[in-house]
């Protein structure tokens, strides 16, 4: 026979003591009118509590815990961008035909009013960038990222990405992308038609990847100053960044 959950047992408890308690009052004072007059009054006190509890105050704890979350997946894209995002970046860019006018519209994003962020991730997550995969050194790009693979693995674990989409599109993109180089053995002598996958991948990889930075520095801007000035003196868009101050 199946058990009752316990949360049943706890209500009917509840109930029984409440009846409980009320004859008590009844043995005591003999005095239904007022046991009707408050008993009237509590029930109709109910709508306003769950107005007051169910909607208003779980609104506010669930905006909390969602700012929580908020803190702790920004930082796992920070932990992201210190140990693959900053360095892909500037490894993609060797592909991108048009590179300088990239780095030209995003090495100055420091100086950014803050609204900026959002409409350039748009805009770059819509508008893919053209790759060449002859440009650049795809065996240096696979040895990069087959290195950190065991890191963008654990990353794809952490259940709190399944709160932010656009993030764990980008983790898939670069986790395709290093699967894809992965399973080729040369990549010196690739068919045109091979290449021109490639570039599909290193296209949407990177999109995301822009995207996803710019967010990124939106945060640091908005809550953690200073690593938002690392962030702007480190900026891999700009091929004179240094960490000095200066």
């Amino acid at each position: 026979m199946k058990r009752l959950p316990w949360q049943l047992w706890l209500g009917a408890l509840l109930v029984v003591l409440s009846a409980a308690l009320y004859l008590l009052h009844y043995a005591i004072f003999r005095d239904a009118h007022h046991i009707w007059i408050y008993l009237l009054g509590d029930i109709a006190f109910v709508p306003v509590e769950v107005l007051l509890v169910a909607l208003i105050l779980h609104r506010i704890l669930s905006a909390h815990e969602k700012r929580a979350l908020r803190h702790k997946l920004n930082m796992v894209i920070g932990a992201f961008f210190s140990e693959v995002g900053s360095d892909l970046i500037r490894a993609l860019g060797a592909f991108d035909p048009e590179a300088a006018a990239l780095q030209a519209d995003l090495s100055g994003a420091g100086d950014w009013p803050d609204p900026r962020f959002a409409q350039e991730s748009r805009r770059r997550r819509a508008a893919p960038r053209p790759m060449d995969p002859r440009r650049g050194d795809l065996a240096a790009l696979r040895t990069m990222l087959l290195g950190k693979r065991e890191f963008l693995l654990r990353l794809l674990e952490n259940p709190n990405l399944l709160e932010h989409a656009t993030f764990t599109d980008l983790l898939w993109a670069v986790f395709h992308l290093t699967e894809e180089l992965a399973h080729r053995r040369d990549l010196a002598a690739l068919p045109d038609t091979d290449l021109e996958h490639l570039a599909g991948d290193l296209r949407r990889a990177h999109a995301l990847l822009v995207a996803e930075w710019l967010l990124y520095m939106r945060h640091l801007k908005r809550d953690y100053p200073y690593l938002f000035s690392l962030a702007v003196r480190t900026n891999p868009f700009n091929p004179k960044a240094t960490a000095e101050v200066r």
